[in-house]
C-alpha cells in the first residue's frame, strides 16, 4: 500500500498553514485532504545556510517565502540556489500583502533575476499571495502544495523498513541523545535497530511534535527518536536494519572510512597552515564551539569559517552539543584557543580547570553578537595596512673616501629631514639602486640626530658604499595602521 505524502522544507520563516504560526526552528504537519504537510522550518539568518543547503536535498518542495513589502535578501537568493542545485521544485509564498508598502508584481519581477518565472509571467513556477497576520489565501497555499504534490506524485511504501534523515541532534537533561528523524520511506517503530551515520543503536522511544508518545511513525512524519548513545549529525542518513550484529558491521565500517578519510584531510590541513604560519602567511586563532543543538554548532562554524581568509583563519578544532567539559577546557589549553558557548554553560569543574590554566569561556545567546565578536578577535591578527611616508629629499654633492672607513656622502638637505634612524631610498637618475638605513650622520665632525632642510652633513650609507656625486637620498617612514575584517 502507498501513501501520499509531502516532505517539506520551509525555507524561511514564518511557517503558516491553517493558522499555525511559529517564529522558531520546528517541525510541524497538518493534513490537507488526503495528503500530510509536513513542514521543517529553518531560520532566515545567513549563519544557517548549511541547515537550509541541507533541507533542500531532503525535501520534495520548497515554499520560499518573501515579503511584499522587501522584496528579495541575501538569504532568499542563497536559498533558491540550493532549490535549483538540488533540483527540488519551488512555490513562492509572497507574504504580508495586508501591509500599505506591499508590492507583489516587484517581487514577481525581482524573481526573474535569479531565473524564477512565477505562473502570473507566464512561467510554471507556483505562487500565492498571503498574509500570515491575517491568515489570508492560506488555503490557496494549501492547494498550490497539494497541487504540486500530485504532479510529483510523491508516493511512499509503508510497508518496507524506514529509511529517513536525521533533521537535528541535541543532548537533554533526563533523556540523552535525542534526534529529530524526519521518516521518508517505510515505518518506524519502537524497538527498531536502526544505523545512522557511524553510530548504531536501538529505539527506545518515539515522540510527535506535540509531545505524544508513539508506537510506530509512517512515511513523512517527523519524530523524536531516543536509543543514541550520542549525538549523531544533522543530515545524516537514518536507516533501520535487521540485527544488531548487522547494525555493528555497517557502524564501524563507516566509523573506519570517515576516520580514514579524517586523518587525510587533517593531517594535509595541519601541514598546510603550520607552514603558512611559519612562512608569516597566515595567523590562526583556535576555536572549541559547544552548542544546545548540533544545527546551531554547524551554523556558528560555518559563520567563522567564511571569515577566515589566507591570511588569518578561524581554525574551529572542536564543535558539540550539550555542557563545556573539562576536557573542552584541556583541549583550548594545549591548543592556545578559546571556548564559545551558545546556550550552554560550562560544569563546576570546567570552570575551575579554564580559571586555573587561564583559558578564556565566551557565552552567548545570540548568534549575531558572537560572529561579531569573533570578526573582531581576528581583526587583531590581521598584519597592520602598511603605508609610505617620505620625510626628505637629499643630495650628494661630494663623496669621500676614508681609509678603513669608506666612503662618505657629502650632502644637503633639499627638503625636509634627515635623521639617524631615516630609513633611506638611494636614487641614481630616478632609478632605485639602494634601500637600507643610515650607519653615521654627522655636522661638521659631530654626531647628530637629525638635520633639516638647508644644512649641509655627512652621511654613511649602511652595509653600502657604491654613490656618487648628483645621486639623491630620499628619507622615508614606515606608518601601521591597524586593519580590520
Amino acid at each position: 500500500m502507498f501513501r501520499c505524502y509531502i516532505r517539506q522544507f520551509w525555507l524561511a520563516i514564518p511557517t503558516l498553514l491553517n493558522g499555525l504560526l511559529t517564529t522558531i526552528s520546528k517541525n510541524t504537519a497538518v493534513r490537507y485532504e488526503d495528503v500530510t504537510i509536513n513542514i521543517v522550518d529553518t531560520p532566515g539568518h545567513a549563519a544557517f545556510s548549511n541547515m537550509r543547503a541541507r533541507g533542500s536535498k531532503t525535501t520534495d518542495i520548497i515554499i520560499l517565502v518573501v515579503a511584499a513589502d522587501d522584496g528579495l535578501k541575501p538569504q532568499t537568493i542563497e536559498s533558491i540556489s540550493h532549490a535549483k542545485a538540488a533540483n527540488v521544485p519551488i512555490i513562492v509564498a509572497i507574504n504580508k500583502i495586508d501591509l500599505p508598502a506591499a508590492d507583489p508584481d516587484k517581487v514577481r519581477k525581482d524573481l526573474l533575476s535569479q531565473e524564477i518565472i512565477v505562473e502570473k509571467l507566464s512561467g510554471n513556477v507556483l505562487d500565492v499571495e498571503i498574509s500570515a497576520l491575517k491568515k489570508q489565501n492560506l488555503d490557496k497555499l494549501e492547494e498550490a502544495i497539494h497541487l504540486q504534490a500530485d504532479i510529483l506524485n510523491l508516493k511512499a511504501n509503508s510497508k518496507r523498513a524506514a529509511r529517513g534523515v536525521i533533521i537535528e541532534s541535541k543532548l537533554e537533561k533526563g533523556r540523552g541523545p535525542v534526534a529529530t528523524v524526519l521518516v521518508q520511506k517505510g515505518t518506524l517503530r519502537v524497538s527498531d535497530i536502526f544505523v545512522s551515520g557511524s553510530e548504531w543503536g536501538k529505539v527506545k522511544a518515539l515522540i510527535n511534535d506535540k509531545g505524544e508518545n508513539l508506537i510506530e511513525a509512517t512515511p513523512s512524519m517527523p519524530v523524536e527518536v531516543l536509543g543514541f548513545d550520542s549525538n549523531p549529525l544533522a543530515g545524516d542518513d537514518f536507516i533501520v536494519v535487521e540485527s544488531e550484529s548487522a547494525a555493528k558491521k555497517i557502524a564501524e565500517y563507516r566509523f573506519n572510512k570517515k576516520q580514514i578519510h579524517k586523518n587525510k584531510v587533517g593531517k594535509s590541513n595541519v601541514e598546510e597552515m603550520f607552514q603558512k604560519i611559519t612562512e608569516g602567511k597566515a595567523t590562526s586563532l583556535p576555536v572549541i564551539i559547544k552548542a544546545d543543538v548540533q544545527g546551531s554548532a554547524e551554523a556558528i562554524e560555518n559563520s567563522i569559517t567564511k571569515l577566515s581568509s589566507e591570511e588569518v583563519k578561524a581554525n574551529v578544532i572542536h564543535k558539540g552539543v550539550g555542557a563545556i567539559t573539562e576536557s573542552d577546557v584541556a583541549l583550548a589549553n594545549s591548543s592556545n584557543g578559546f571556548i564559545v558557548g551558545f546556550n550552554v554553560r560550562a560544569v563546576p569543574q570546567a570552570r575551575d580547570a579554564a580559571k586555573r590554566d587561564g583559558v578564556d569561556i565566551k557565552y552567548y545567546s545570540i548568534i549575531y553578537e558572537l560572529i561579531d565578536d569573533i570578526k573582531k578577535l581576528l581583526g587583531g591578527l590581521l598584519s597592520p595596512d602598511i603605508t609610505e611616508k617620505i620625510t626628505g629629499n637629499v643630495e650628494i654633492r661630494e663623496v669621500f673616501n676614508i681609509s678603513k672607513v669608506g666612503n662618505i656622502a657629502g650632502c644637503i638637505v633639499k627638503d625636509g629631514f634627515i635623521s639617524r634612524k631615516s630609513q633611506i631610498r638611494i636614487l641614481r637618475d630616478n632609478v632605485v639602486i639602494h634601500t637600507g638605513g643610515i650607519s653615521s650622520l654627522k655636522r661638521f665632525k659631530d654626531e647628530v640626530k637629525e638635520v633639516k632642510n638647508g644644512y649641509e652633513c655627512g652621511v654613511m650609507i649602511e652595509n653600502y658604499s657604491d654613490i656618487k656625486v648628483g645621486d639623491i637620498i630620499e628619507t622615508f617612514e614606515e606608518i601601521k595602521t591597524n586593519r580590520k575584517l
